[in-house]
């Protein structure tokens, strides 16, 4: 049974709590050992939110040690450079939404959003970028976006798809989980 090391980044609102819960859950339901941390102090103000999902035979801490990250779920550009050290060298893989939120530091001149992330990435890591706003606004629901995201990383990992179906049918409210279902498959077939 593979290990698998993810890093789920973004700012507070975009659901990185929720698709954490998803992929422990998928990946217990898939005959994993799951363990999980989160951190979401200010991310009811726009701060950063970040989760460690390791899944394995046996997993003995949530917690992900620099260099030994399979996967970054980046729901934000500057999040994935964030925790880029994380990855493993030349091995990892970055998932990452193609959006950029401002943070107010940068917004009163006392910071600068860093520059040609994607350029930053690529030389570390194989990087796939994902729209999922736009491909979730052609839903019908922008809130779908981090169903999307989940539905392209989910294509790095050994589950099958039908429990990520039925996990998710579980999981989100019962009026959206026909939309999600449709997000994540939208997502798998992401290239």
């Amino acid at each position: 049974m593979k290990s698998y090391n993810v890093i789920i980044a973004g700012v507070g609102g975009q659901g990185i709590i929720l698709a954490s819960e998803l992929l422990a859950l998928a990946a217990m339901e898939a005959g994993y050992d799951v363990k999980k941390s989160e951190v979401h102090g200010m991310s009811q103000r726009g701060g950063d939110v970040v989760s460690h999902v390791r899944f394995s035979e046996k997993v003995y801490s949530p917690l992900i040690e620099q260099g030994t990250c399979d996967l970054i779920l980046a729901f934000e550009k500057a999040e994935a450079l964030r925790y880029l050290h994380y990855l493993k060298p030349g091995e990892g893989v970055v998932v990452m939404n193609d959006l950029e939120i401002i943070p107010l530091p940068v917004t009163a001149g006392e910071d600068t959003y860093p520059e040609n992330v994607e350029e930053t990435i690529r030389n570390y890591a194989n990087l796939v970028v994902v729209d999922a706003i736009k491909r979730a606004k052609e839903l019908g629901n922008p809130r779908v976006a981090n169903t999307i995201m989940l539905g392209v990383a989910s294509r790095f990992f050994d589950i099958p798809e039908d429990v990520w179906i039925r996990v998710i049918s579980n999981r989100v409210p019962r009026k959206t989980i026909e939309v999600n279902r449709k997000a994540f498959q939208l997502g798998r077939s992401i290239s």
